[in-house]
């Protein structure tokens, strides 16, 4: 469902009902809703809702409350710099805008975009939403959200916790039909490390998004502010314990100190001095004492729901019989697993042997932390339980000083370290628990730098007896163990062994961040040379498939200094060399050193033809070496060279398709040749290798999705064009846009790596669209492409000046099919100043791309009226054509299309010259029929396109008989006849 613009009136009947038998319900109003197979969400959207009205003496029980964003006891202050930029982001011109605002836990992310959703609100938007899940916690049937924008003069969504959502899963968020309308929308997305946004940060929808990323800094170290804030917190804590006067209450800690830089140590220095007075008792001094303090109220809460059982007249009427030590475990389970249905909930605590039962601390937790989302009375298969203690800061210290091993004045406990191993530990079927991101991710939290060293140790002892933990918990998980300083090093050495095989975008910054930190600290312990080559070797490989090339150059050219030494010396490190080379050949030519590229990849394939000659070669190792070979002839034009290395890789590969990677890289190898074969004119055995690596790649997705949408998209990316061209538009436009569809996925996933080719997507999508007369979305997709494709320039001319200029050229054809002429001439003439400058230095690889541009530019010269010009520039452009067209007769329909082009300019712009003008007619009518003898689905539809200007020329020059003739022969589609008139004259 898409939305207009403009006020509408909401039907009076519209109404939805959910009724589930079993599993999951949940339903919206003017939006999609994504779910897993097995029906549960992906995400939920709900519209925002006000903070609930809670009672004081509700919020004094826990002191705690207070502190959750979720209530607001304390009113918006401080912040006023970072809320007048997002009202400025806000009302810019943009449809579309996305901001990571990211910060650590506890600097008033939540409360400061609750502010703006707020002032939102009140200007007439509609402000939603997004929480990742349910996660562990299926929604209520009864939970529906209108999400209509009826009368909505814009859309905000809030995403918070969105660098702990799987890439795929913001994949699907951003493709909700909410965001698809003319209203101002945006985005803004709460995250506490900016990480995550180097993989995520792209081009969302269009080309008229706005990205930006914004750090929310610390508290200005100046007490004005805080003092500020301080005070606001203290008056609306005072008014929640009934005090009436409490400016007499310093803050505990001085405000100055580096640890109150957090919002959230502001506010709880205000807590802190605000019931230590109701308390009758003096606050502690420091920002930890803070925390001990906290957390203490938390114990005496408990011990004072449990009471004394031993003191009681009626023992058996008591409601709560939780004693305090199992409610701390309780909590401390909770924290680790987050909410749960209620029934898993009473398993995992079961299997912890909690007293006095499983059951009763599932119901006295939900007493002292109750859902934030209660279900309907009438619904208790949707309870929830173990509510984890907030603000999430305030939680992860409870873990750290839970653990043994710190110095604070705090009781560890002897069972903490045994629980969050056994809550970590794998189910029957062999799978990691489904809070394991989140679990590591707070205990990786506690362990960053200048917070609690200790819990180090303990994530020391869960992923040394399971190191794929890790990798289960995805990829922000293992950004933050890389950075947890006391994280033993034999952790991350036994992570890497875990990660799988070939290409998985969501894992690739994390993989990075860990293979970055192993290699650092193995490096400093060897002084085996080889060992050293493998490590940079590594580190090559990972960060190019994050896309992250001068980084993957930097670390494989290291690696290829070494080999090369070692092949002086021993022949058996040739292989190595070898494989290094290729990969050299790879990240040079992504970085446009196309020349450089090929120097390395002849080096590795000279070295495998002499390992095959002593037979100590792997055969697969040479197909590895010729196809990375090939595709470096390719790109400087050497199609010929290039196709013979293909065929020869392809021949190899053929022969060994055991294991997924061996079918993966004989796929990539067939639509390698694909393309080459489509450039020399050899067109049906092009789409035949096509199809072929397509089917492959189909099987291996259906097999596991997640190692196989790259090759998928590529396939997916040929194929549409090549349908395009054989003129089967519906097949061509399914697979043009699988294809955008499946690089936007992957972009979200890891922007540096699939970018490019997102932008060659659009590119060719926005063709396909324009020949089945979707002109409007043709043209969004051009300006697109172009978009991605300048800024993709602005980074590194080399490698993507050439795609840049090829979607300037696609740009003007469409702004020149919608009449737009101006903007067509200046996007086209760019395209055309960056194609002579490419192929003044290689026109073997640049030529056409260069002819092709001038004869766009000539026809639209002619339009406006500049009409020598564009004879001039038409006439250059034939004269190249006829060049290339002569050593390669793939550029003869092109050489076709240009004499067209040079007629119709001659016979309807400049009207001189008709004679010249029937010739260049009648020469593309004979290409055009050659063409149609070898395909004649790719060009017999412009038979009589070409005719038709020869009769007009023929009219022209007055010669009526003739052009009677040819009009003759067009109705009765008689193209023979046509051309024996032709060849008579």
């Amino acid at each position: 469902m898409r939305f207009g613009k403009g006020k509408g009136r909401r039907p009076a009947t519209s109404q939805q009902s959910v009724r589930v038998e079993s599993g999951v319900g949940y339903g919206v109003q003017g939006a999609d809703i994504h779910v897993f197979g097995d029906g549960v969400p992906v995400y939920l959207l709900a519209n925002r809702r006000p903070p609930p009205v809670s009672d004081a003496k509700f919020l004094r029980e826990l002191p705690s409350r207070m502190l959750n964003a979720h209530f607001q006891v304390v009113d918006f202050t401080g912040r006023q710099d970072e809320l007048a930029q997002l009202r400025e982001w806000r009302d810019n011109e943009s449809r579309l805008a996305v901001r990571w605002l990211h910060g650590p836990g506890g600097q008033g992310k939540t409360r400061l975009a609750d502010q703006l959703a707020a002032e939102c609100e009140a200007l007439g938007w509609k402000a939603v939403t997004a929480m990742h899940g349910p996660g562990l916690v299926w929604p209520s049937p009864s939970l529906q959200e209108d999400l209509r924008l009826t009368d909505a003069a814009g859309v905000l969504l809030i995403v918070d916790y969105a660098d702990q959502w799987p890439l795929s899963h913001l994949t699907w968020l951003f493709s909700n039909a909410l965001l698809y309308h003319t209203l101002p929308t945006r985005i803004l997305l709460l995250a506490r490390s900016g990480k995550a946004w180097e993989s995520l940060r792209a081009t969302l929808v269009n080309n008229q998004v706005d990205t930006t990323t914004t750090e929310l800094k610390p508290l200005p170290d100046g007490p004005a502010g805080r003092l500020e804030m301080f005070t606001a917190a203290r008056k609306a804590f005072a008014a929640r314990y009934g005090l009436q006067d409490v400016t007499h209450l310093a803050p505990p800690t001085p405000l100055a100190d580096p640890e109150m830089g957090l919002t959230l140590t502001v506010h709880m220095a205000a807590l802190v001095a605000v019931d230590a007075s109701a308390q009758g008792c003096r606050p502690p001094r420091t920002p930890e004492g803070l925390t001990l303090y906290l957390l203490d109220r938390e114990h005496l809460h408990w011990a004072r729901l449990y009471g004394d059982g031993t003191h009681e007249l009626t023992p058996g009427q008591r409601t709560f019989r939780t004693p305090p030590d199992s409610m701390e475990r309780g909590v401390f389970t909770a924290v680790l697993t987050g909410a749960l249905p209620r029934a898993r909930a009473v398993h995992v605590l079961d299997s912890l042997h909690l007293a006095p039962s499983g059951e009763q601390v599932a119901a006295d937790h939900a007493h002292c932390y109750p859902p934030l989302t209660p279900s309907q009375p009438n619904e208790p298969e949707h309870l929830s339980a173990l509510e984890p203690l907030y603000p999430d800061r305030l939680a992860e210290d409870f873990l750290a000083l839970t653990l043994p091993g710190h110095h604070a004045d705090y009781s560890a406990q002897p069972w903490a370290s045994a629980t969050a191993q056994e809550l970590l530990t794998r189910v029957e079927d062999g799978f990691a628990p489904p809070w394991t991101s989140r679990a590591i991710g707070f205990l990786a939290a506690a362990a960053s730098p200048g917070r609690w060293p200790h819990v180090a140790d303990h994530l020391n002892r869960i992923l040394l007896d399971d190191p794929a933990l890790a990798v289960a918990a995805g990829s922000a998980a293992l950004v933050s163990l890389a950075e947890v300083p006391e994280l033993d090093p034999q952790v991350l050495q036994d992570i890497r062994l875990w990660f799988p095989s070939g290409p998985y975008p969501e894992l690739a910054a994390g993989r990075v961040a860990v293979t970055r930190k192993t290699t650092c600290h193995l490096l400093a312990r060897t002084s085996d040379p080889a060992e050293q080559a493998a490590l940079h070797t590594e580190l090559a490989v990972s960060a190019g498939e994050a896309g992250w090339n001068e980084e993957a150059l930097a670390a494989n050219e290291k690696a290829v200094r070494i080999w090369r030494r070692l092949a002086l010396e021993h022949s058996a490190q040739l292989p190595y060399l070898s494989q290094s080379l290729s990969h050299q050949a790879v990240f040079l030519s992504r970085l446009g050193r196309f020349h450089d590229a090929l120097t390395a990849s002849e080096q590795a394939v000279q070295i495998q033809r002499r390992l095959e000659e002593i037979r100590t070669g792997d055969e697969c190792d040479l197909a590895y070496a010729l196809s990375q070979h090939s595709n470096v002839l390719g790109d400087l034009g050497r199609l010929e060279e290039a196709l013979a290395a293909l065929e020869e890789a392809v021949e190899i590969r053929s022969r060994h398709t055991e294991t997924r990677d061996d079918r993966r890289s004989y796929a990539t190898a067939l639509s390698n040749l694909s393309t080459v074969l489509r450039k020399l004119d050899r067109f049906r055995q092009s789409v035949e290798v096509s199809m072929a690596a397509f089917m492959i790649r189909k099987a291996l997705y259906q097999e596991n999705a997640a190692d196989s949408l790259p090759g998928l998209a590529d396939s997916a990316n040929s194929l549409g064009i090549q349908m395009l061209e054989l003129r089967w538009f519906d097949k061509a436009v399914f697979f043009g846009e699988a294809a955008v569809h499946f690089y936007r996925q992957l972009v979200h996933a890891n922007r540096d790596m699939y970018e490019p080719y997102l932008a060659d997507s659009i590119t060719n999508l926005g063709l396909i669209l324009a020949e089945v007369e979707r002109h409007d979305e043709g043209l969004a997709h051009a300006e697109e492409s172009v978009e991605l494709n300048r800024s993709l320039a602005s980074t590194n001319r080399a490698a993507y000046d050439l795609h840049l200029a090829n979607a300037l050229s696609n740009l003007g054809l469409r702004l020149s099919l919608q009449e737009r002429m101006d903007e067509a001439v200046a996007a086209t003439w760019e395209a055309v100043q960056i194609h002579q400058r490419l192929a003044s230095d290689n026109w073997d690889a640049f030529g056409e791309r260069y002819a092709m541009s001038l004869s766009n530019l000539g026809y639209q010269l002619a339009k406006v009226g500049e009409r020598q010009d564009a004879l001039d520039v038409s006439n250059e452009a034939v004269l190249h054509y006829r060049t290339l067209s002569e050593t390669n007769s793939a550029f003869t329909s092109e050489l076709a299309r240009t004499l067209l082009s040079y007629a119709g300019i001659r016979l309807y712009y400049l009207h001189e010259e008709e004679g010249a003008a029937l010739q260049a007619a009648a020469g593309s009518f004979t290409l055009y029929s050659k063409l149609t003898a070898k395909l004649p689905e790719a060009f017999a539809a412009h038979l009589p396109v070409t005719l038709s200007t020869v009769a007009d020329a023929l009219s022209a020059l007055g010669r009526e008989t003739e052009a009677g003739q040819i009009r003759h022969c067009i109705e009765n589609a008689d193209f023979a006849a046509a051309a024996n008139i032709l060849a008579a004259w």
